[in-house]
Parts: C-alpha cells; sequence; structure tokens
C-alpha cells in the first residue's frame, strides 16, 4: 500500500468523528486495556490518529508518545492535547511510519497501543517489520495493544452489501479475498487498501515475533448484528446500557471474533 494513499486518505477523514459516532469500539476497546495496563508508566500510541485513545491515557495519569503517518492526524492530536489541557502528559509528538519507529530507542515503554497501522499494511513483509519495531521499542513484559480486522466479518459484509464494497460484487472476487486478505476499494474516496487476518492466525504471528499471547478481543463485539431498530427497542425499555455492558463481557467470547470488524489482541513482550 503507497503510503501517500494512506496520508492522503486520513488527512480528509474524520477518525475522531467516527469513534464518536460508533463508541462501541472505543468502548470495548477502553475497557480492556484499562485492564492490562501496568498502573504507571510510559505508553507509546503508535498509529494513533488524532490521539482519541492517547488523550484517554493521559487523563488517566499515563506519560505518551503520540506517533502516526500522517501529519494533520499528528496536528490535529497536539491540538486535541492543548484543548483538553493534556499537553503536560505527553512526552512528544512524531510523525513516523509503523514500520520504521525512527528516533525511538529501544525497550522504552511500559506498554505500547498499535491500533490501526496492521489495517493498510498490506505485504508480510511490511507486517512483520511493524510488529518488529513494536517489540523492539517496548520494554520487556512490557504489554502491547494491537487492532487488526476480521476477513470473516469483511466477507460477511461483502456478501450482504456487494454494491458498496466492489470489487466484492461478484464471488470470484469475494473468493480471492477470502484466500488472501488484500482488498483495495474501486470507488475512490472509499477506505485505503486494506488487509484483513484469519482469526486463527492472529495469535500465532504475534507470537512469532515475540510476543506472548494475553488475550483476543472483539471489538465490535456484536454490533454488526443488531439493527438500528433493534438496538432502539433496548434504549426505548431502558436498557441500553445494560446492553453495552453485555456486549463488553461477550466481546471476549472465541464465537464473537469472526464476526466482529475490529479485532484487539493484547499480548507482553517475553522477558527472554
Amino acid at each position: 500500500m503507497e503510503r501517500s494513499r494512506v496520508i492522503e486518505y486520513y488527512s480528509r477523514f474524520d477518525e475522531w468523528g467516527r469513534l464518536d459516532r460508533e463508541p462501541l469500539e472505543f468502548i470495548i476497546n477502553m475497557h480492556y486495556i484499562r485492564e492490562s495496563l501496568p498502573a504507571t508508566g510510559l505508553v507509546l500510541d503508535n498509529g494513533a490518529g488524532p490521539g482519541k485513545y492517547a488523550m484517554e491515557l493521559a487523563k488517566l495519569g499515563y506519560h505518551v508518545t503520540l506517533s502516526d503517518l500522517t501529519p494533520a492526524s499528528v496536528d490535529m492530536a497536539r491540538q486535541k492535547a492543548k484543548e483538553l489541557d493534556l499537553t503536560q502528559q505527553f512526552d512528544s509528538f512524531h510523525v513516523l511510519d509503523a514500520t520504521h519507529l525512527n528516533g525511538i530507542a529501544d525497550e522504552t515503554y511500559d506498554a505500547s497501543l498499535m491500533l490501526g497501522p496492521l489495517y493498510h499494511l498490506q505485504t508480510e513483509e511490511e507486517r512483520v517489520a511493524a510488529v518488529r519495531e513494536l517489540h523492539r521499542v517496548t520494554k520487556r513484559g512490557g504489554t502491547v495493544f494491537v487492532a487488526m480486522q476480521s476477513r470473516m466479518r469483511m466477507g460477511i459484509t461483502s456478501l450482504q452489501s456487494p454494491q458498496q464494497w466492489k470489487p466484492h460484487d461478484h464471488m470470484e472476487a469475494i473468493r480471492s479475498f477470502v484466500e488472501k486478505g488484500t482488498f483495495d476499494h474501486l470507488d475512490q474516496g472509499r477506505f485505503t487498501g486494506a488487509y484483513y487476518f484469519n482469526i486463527q492466525d492472529i495469535n500465532p504471528f504475534m507470537e512469532q515475533y515475540g510476543f506472548e499471547t494475553v488475550d483476543l478481543i472483539g471489538s465490535s463485539s456484536l454490533r454488526a448484528m443488531l439493527t438500528e431498530e433493534q438496538q432502539q427497542y433496548w434504549k426505548e425499555r431502558g436498557e441500553y446500557d445494560e446492553l453495552i455492558h453485555y456486549m463488553i463481557e461477550v466481546a471476549k467470547d472465541p464465537s464473537i471474533l469472526g464476526i466482529s470488524s475490529h479485532l484487539l489482541y493484547i499480548g507482553k513482550k517475553k522477558s527472554s
């Protein structure tokens, strides 16, 4: 994937607004991130976009380093930190490629996030480089949080809405996608080229490059299975908060992973 395409897309896409409009992914991720973070320490948010997660971590008292490929996103994150009076919690802001975290020293961070770069790295070589860099900058025993996308969920979405996900408007293309995991949207201005993981490949992939698996979470949980009308029922009953709590709980159920569009890998850097 050409980096220029990713930069162009995120320079005009409102990622902060997406997480506000579709908050479940953020809510679930933060729930499990908070569960696994050390009590204090240095945190890297690598591929942070405009810094939605980084700001939340800063509010919790962590010292954060923020990096992203897109200069406009880093500028927005710096401005958000200022608006929220959190600048003092940020050690630095960087425009960096996740495959080359130039200037960041080895074994610096108690915890490291990479909640986006693997979506856009379509070659195995690039994905390995990003994971190795994450491993390099994280302290031994440190915790990592890595976001991925589900190949099965994308296959289902393509079958449900083929006209929205061209070239997945015919079965040959869908079968090719299921085999390879790469997707390039034919409609200009839509989501950039992306890579989607098979669920069964995620833990072995991370473990191969020096991490011990703690958990794998379905960040979107059951959301894709519920229409707006169905959610409205629970809102009208006054039980919407309970529904959210339930979706947080079942996000750990292995049977949920394939239908969740976004996934969160939680691991620890091996001590030796």
